[in-house]
């Protein structure tokens, strides 16, 4: 993984108010942790920093330059405001080249299974150990042509040189099953639908058929009416 070069500015200010003026300027605040050093608070450029994070995916690494000083760091934890989708917030953690550091890696499915078989992924991301500089953006399991049945577990996956799996080998990461049918899909639904307490609108075709099926009743009702008639 390639690390991202970015121009820092020291934070004096803290609290809320400080933030939404940080934030105002399009910048990002930020802390950053590790090797036994105190935090360093810091202010980063909104939209280089956005790119940087896109381009590095889940574990971007950043060579965030502060007053002069270099520091690698290591992405950990990213605060977005959840209706505007802007970054609030960064912790980085300190790392040195060629140091291992514990990451979590999203599992990226590839290929086409079999013919009506549905693929499910049991685990999104898998821990691994890497060189700070080495991490993997992704991992990519291979489904193609699989038949029901097929199940991967974590010792199968195929990591990148340098890295070490620490999630259990047994555990199961894709498992190919049945697809189901349009009959078992809508009975789920109505199903949860149903506990819920969701009630369906009726479609049309329900509704021309409950039209029908009274329309067919009140002929026979006046049939019956009418020989009662003739009876008497």
């Amino acid at each position: 993984m390639a690390s991202e070069k970015i121009t820092a500015e020291t934070r004096t200010e803290f609290g809320k108010g400080a933030a939404r003026r940080i934030r105002r300027a399009d910048k990002v605040p930020a802390v950053i942790y590790g090797h036994g050093n105190d935090p360093v608070h810091i202010s980063l450029p909104g939209h280089a920093t956005w790119l940087a994070l896109k381009n590095g995916g889940a574990n971007a690494l950043l060579e965030i330059d502060v007053e002069g000083t270099t520091q690698l760091a290591l992405t950990k934890q990213i605060q977005t405001d959840p209706i505007r989708r802007t970054l609030e917030h960064i912790d980085f953690v300190a790392v040195r080249r060629g140091e291992k550091v514990t990451v979590d890696v999203p599992i990226v499915v590839v290929g086409e299974a079999g013919p009506e078989t549905l693929v499910v992924t049991e685990a999104g991301t898998v821990s691994l150990e890497a060189e700070a500089t080495a991490i993997p953006e992704s991992i990519e399991v291979s489904v193609e042509g699989a038949e029901v049945g097929t199940q991967i577990p974590a010792a199968e996956l195929v990591l990148p040189e340098g890295s070490t799996l620490l999630t259990d080998p047994e555990a199961l990461i894709v498992n190919v099953t049945n697809a189901p049918t349009a009959a078992e899909v809508e009975a789920e639904l109505e199903e949860a639908e149903a506990e819920a307490g969701i009630e369906r609108d009726e479609s049309d075709e329900e509704a021309e058929a409950a039209a029908e099926a009274t329309e067919g009743e009140s002929d026979d009702d006046a049939s019956g009416e009418a020989e009662d008639s003739e009876k008497e």
